[in-house]
C-alpha cells in the first residue's frame, strides 16, 4: 500500500460517517479516527506502523463518548470562538524569537488583531482574531506542528 493508497483511504472515510478505522495488511497496520467539531478535538489522526504478526489480535478498547457530550454544553454556555489553523505548518506565538508573544492567556482582542503566525513552506503566515473577546486558552505550544482545522486557542465574546 502506497501513499496515493492510504490518501484515497482518508478521502473515502472522511465522506463517510465512520469515526474509526483500522486495517491490518500483513505487517502494515493502518488506524485512522475522527473526531466530532462538538468535542473540540484534534483532527483526524492517521498512524502507520509496522508490527510483526501477533498471534491474536486484541479487540478495540469502546471510546467513551459521554466526555464529547459534556465538553460541548460548557463551551456554548461560556461562548467561546474557536481559533481553528487555517493551514498545516508550524505555530509561532510570537514575530522572533526572544520577543514577546503577541497574545497570551486573559488578553482582549480587537477583530483584526494578530494571535499567531503560522509557517507554512517558508512563508510566515499571520493569523488574526476574528471575533473580539478574551483569551482564555491556548491550545498549541510555540513551534508544534499544527494541522488544517485544528483549534488553537479559545476566546470568550
Amino acid at each position: 500500500m502506497d501513499i496515493k493508497d492510504i490518501k484515497e483511504l482518508i478521502h473515502a472515510l472522511d465522506a463517510s460517517g465512520i469515526q474509526k478505522f483500522e486495517m491490518e495488511e500483513g505487517s502494515l497496520k493502518i488506524k485512522i479516527s475522527k473526531t466530532a467539531e462538538v468535542a473540540l478535538a484534534a483532527p483526524a489522526s492517521v498512524y502507520q506502523t509496522i508490527e510483526a504478526p501477533k498471534a491474536a489480535a486484541a479487540a478495540p478498547a469502546p471510546a467513551a463518548p459521554a466526555a464529547a457530550v459534556e465538553a460541548a454544553p460548557a463551551a456554548v454556555a461560556e461562548d467561546l470562538y474557536i481559533v481553528k489553523s487555517p493551514i498545516v505548518g508550524t505555530f509561532y506565538g510570537s514575530s522572533s524569537p526572544g520577543t514577546p508573544a503577541f497574545v497570551k492567556v486573559g488578553d482582549k482582542v480587537a477583530k483584526g488583531d494578530t494571535l499567531c503566525i503560522i509557517e507554512a513552506m517558508k512563508i510566515m503566515n499571520e493569523i488574526e482574531s476574528e471575533e473580539a473577546g478574551e483569551i482564555v486558552e491556548i491550545l498549541v505550544q510555540n513551534e508544534d506542528i499544527v494541522e488544517y482545522g485544528q483549534p488553537l486557542m479559545k476566546i470568550r465574546r
